[in-house]
């Protein structure tokens, strides 16, 4: 084995840089959490019913393997310590699906599931109408909360996206997390000599590690080909401002703080790259960049470097392994001082329910057991590619094993998970609040319109800001 404590130290020292949130002093409730003025207190009256059945549903977006992997350990080892609460699991479609089914149905009064996947700005979304519970009422339960020992399991910049909402309560908890990573065709980099990029602009027209200078080489060996193709213009372009310390948006006072000129002129720069046929984007491709990276029919264009989700891995492979992907981290403006990579993945929050508060309390012991089930948080990782929110797994054995496997075929999972778990220090997310979803999307289509040369790029940050300020 390698070195079977790989960066056990990394992930412990992230969970020691971000304070800690989730405590039960009451605060006043803040503009992203309208509607919802609970404070929870330290003991909540309430207590199983285990003479009654007791049914939850639970929107997710898992394929069906991630599915069947879940429920296996929820049957196995849930149900048997809760027989009386039974769970259907409802695969709901993409993130943006379970959202806007979510939403609709609160708006029109009755939520759809019990408890869902969710990303902060979704919880910011829901919340308007107060639908979201606080969790500290249960996680701080004598009876059925958090052991300390559980709470301090956790990664914490994990944990605390789920109360970065200004009002210091806890909304939702990590599932599983994943990042972007860099694929690329490693048979094709060493048959040509090209060093695998590290950082984004070239100092010099020697400066053979930057994506500048390889993606020019590529194109010159390959100009009908795309050198890179990305797989998210949006978070391109929230990335390059986190990398760049330059503002982006704001979860309190004005929200919408992107149209600068350092913004504008890394959207000048990636324009000059797109004339020059250095990449492409899904947006702009109409499917997934991993679709040209493993294309393997000469008649058409391909890519040689993917940027995509470090648990899209398993899509990034060609048919018949036939070269070799290697896995890098994103690359970066200031890797010494300002390394940032963006973090994803799904939380889960509980939709209140006055009615049936024994419904909140099921959904509560369920998303208690899906956070700190060891075996759960390792065999979904190794299913999914998603890192565990949990930091005794890095610690097992047998998921230690499966990491240690990774190579850039059949293994091509394990080797995404870490390289994901080594960018962990480098782990940010943006502030959520209501309309943080909208402002994704107008990046993103920013980028696209200014790439494909149907705006200019003070119309289209002008055009980008005028719509979010009018919905």
């Amino acid at each position: 084995m390698k070195n079977k404590f790989f960066n056990l130290a990394a992930l412990l020292s992230l969970s020691m840089i971000v304070a800690s949130c989730g405590g039960n002093d009451p605060v006043a409730p803040s503009e992203n959490n309208s509607g919802n003025s609970e404070v929870p207190s330290e003991q909540t009256k309430i207590e199983l019913d285990t003479s009654k059945q007791i049914n939850i549903t639970f929107y997710h977006t898992m394929n069906q393997d991630l599915k069947e992997t879940m429920e296996h350990y929820v049957e196995k080892e849930f149900s048997k310590q809760y027989p009386n609460i039974i769970v259907e699991t409802v695969s709901a479609g993409g993130y943006d699906d379970v959202c806007d089914q979510l939403a609709t149905s609160i708006a029109g009064g009755k939520t759809v599931c019990d408890m869902a996947y969710c990303y902060p700005d979704h919880v910011a979304k829901y919340n308007r109408a107060g639908s979201v519970i606080a969790l500290d009422k249960y996680m701080n339960h004598e009876t059925y909360g958090f052991t300390k020992a559980q709470k301090d399991d956790f990664i914490e910049s994990y944990w605390n996206e789920g109360c970065a909402f200004g009002d210091g309560l806890m909304y939702s908890l990590p599932f599983s997390k994943s990042s972007e990573v860099m694929y690329y065709d490693k048979d094709f980099f060493d048959d040509n000599n090209l060093e695998v990029p590290t950082h984004w602009f070239a100092e010099s027209e020697s400066d053979t590690t930057s994506m500048e200078y390889v993606c020019k080489k590529i194109k010159e060996l390959k100009p009908d080909d795309f050198p890179l193709g990305y797989d998210s213009e949006a978070n391109w372009f929230i990335t390059m401002c986190e990398q760049l310390n330059s503002p982006y948006t704001s979860a309190t006072g004005e929200h919408y703080l992107f149209n600068n000129d350092v913004n504008k002129n890394f959207v000048g720069k990636f324009k000059e790259w797109f004339d020059a046929g250095y990449f492409t984007t899904k947006g702009i491709y109409n499917q997934y960049t991993s679709n040209l990276f493993k294309n393997l029919d000469t008649k058409s264009a391909r890519c040689y470097m993917c940027i995509g989700s470090s648990a899209g891995a398993s899509n990034q492979v060609p048919d018949g392994y036939v070269f070799d992907v290697g896995v890098a981290k994103l690359p970066q403006m200031d890797v010494e001082n300002n390394p940032k990579v963006i973090s994803q993945g799904p939380n889960i929050c509980i939709f209140k329910n006055e009615k049936d508060p024994q419904k909140e309390l099921a959904c509560w012991l369920l998303l208690r057991f899906l956070t700190t089930s060891l075996n759960l948080q390792a065999d979904f990782s190794m299913h999914s590619g998603y890192t565990p929110v949990i930091k005794s797994v890095y610690q097992n054995d047998t998921y230690l094993e499966f990491i240690d496997s990774y190579d850039g075929g059949e293994s091509i999972t394990a080797y995404s998970t870490k390289v994901a778990m080594e960018e962990a220090d480098w782990y940010f997310t943006s502030p959520a609040f209501v309309g943080s979803s909208e402002a994704r999307s107008e990046v993103g289509t920013l980028m696209d319109a200014v790439m494909l040369g149907n705006k200019t790029i003070d119309q289209a940050f002008s055009d980008a800001i005028n719509s979010l300020k009018a919905k």
